[in-house]
């Protein structure tokens, strides 16, 4: 009698069950970690437009007229900053723009899209506050809303 070498159909099944219970439980995690990781891009492109706005100021005297046409709200004017973040280029996940500027203040907010929809949107007040809507209900207001932190 020869003896066969080689896996039977049970450890074979074995095998299979816990690669899928690995993978059930890591690709979860993995997509999460997506999300957060493009948020803090956002974060970044956030962070990088209010030195923009800054500079603008400083040539200006005043945060009005940023927009894209000269507008005080609206995407940011292309000589300004990139519309949308990465800017670095690549699939864009949040669209930047100005929320509203007077003479001594402004908001900027990150709006995402995408596979990025659901994560609710950031801004950044020119008094350095931050806020993200970590709820999606359209506003960055509710408490606990008051800054980027999880």
């Amino acid at each position: 009698m020869k003896k066969q070498k080689g896996f039977s159909l049970l450890e074979l099944m074995i095998a299979v069950l816990i690669v899928g219970l690995i993978s059930a439980v890591a690709y979860p995690s993995y997509q999460q970690y997506i999300t957060d990781s493009r948020r803090v891009d956002a974060q970044q492109a956030l962070l990088s437009f209010a030195n923009a706005m800054e500079r603008f100021k400083v040539e200006n005297m005043v945060y009005t007229g940023a927009a894209s046409g000269g507008a005080n709200s609206g995407p940011p004017a292309a000589t300004l900053f990139p519309s949308q973040a990465p800017v670095d280029g690549g699939t864009a996940f949040y669209n930047l723009t100005i929320e509203s500027s007077a003479t001594r203040s402004y908001i900027l907010r990150a709006d995402p899209i995408g596979t990025q929809n659901g994560d609710g949107l950031m801004e950044i007040l020119s008094t350095g506050i931050k806020r993200w809507d970590k709820n999606d209900d359209g506003d960055a207001t509710d408490a606990g809303e008051n800054n980027w932190e999880d």
